[in-house]
């Protein structure tokens, strides 16, 4: 993911704004496009964590993926788009399908959803996401993650949660 500014991260950089805390500001100073978030992980003690910034950036609206290939990516036509999301979804999503930002997604999951409830068990799925190195590893993951979701916020949060990464996924590939 190699990140850019956008007009509100400009506007939050601007002298006398300041509504986010300074290693948010940093990571904003240093997003130019052609760093990406693995280069923000000394700021931040490591990868994960600066993935987990730069996601919540992101969705804040203050910071946009523009890839080492985003001129040459092809847009998805109108009609392959979904025009709303599914009932109870997060929210909608409009921004490229991958491994990284789901695994991203999960980890500030991990963080919204089990660090303050249960910081053990928040420190072992963290732990099985670092280990995660394909997608059924991933997903195994996830699943572990609903299942507590589910026992803790009920079954529509987690479907919800469900939903939201079957977005994320790129299609699984056929062999």
């Amino acid at each position: 993911m190699f990140l850019i500014k956008t007009d509100k991260a400009r506007h939050e950089l601007s002298p006398g704004c300041r509504s986010l805390g300074q290693r948010e500001r940093a990571l904003l100073l240093m997003a130019d496009g052609q760093r990406s978030v693995t280069d923000f992980g000394q700021l931040f003690g490591g990868r994960d964590e600066a993935g987990r910034v730069a996601l919540h950036l992101v969705r804040e609206g203050y910071l946009l993926d523009r890839g080492p290939l985003a001129q040459d990516r092809v847009p998805v036509p109108e009609q392959e788009q979904p025009a709303d999301p599914a009932p109870g979804a997060a929210d909608a999503f409009d921004g490229k399908r991958s491994l990284a930002t789901t695994r991203m997604f999960l980890f500030d999951l991990c963080e919204r959803m089990f660090v303050r409830r249960d910081p053990l068990l928040a420190d072992r799925f963290r732990e099985m996401l670092r280990e995660a190195r394909d997608r059924g590893a991933m997903l195994a993951v996830a699943s572990g993650m609903l299942d507590e979701i589910e026992k803790a916020a009920g079954t529509e949060r987690a479907e919800s949660i469900r939903e939201r990464i079957d977005r994320l996924l790129p299609a699984a590939a056929v062999h």
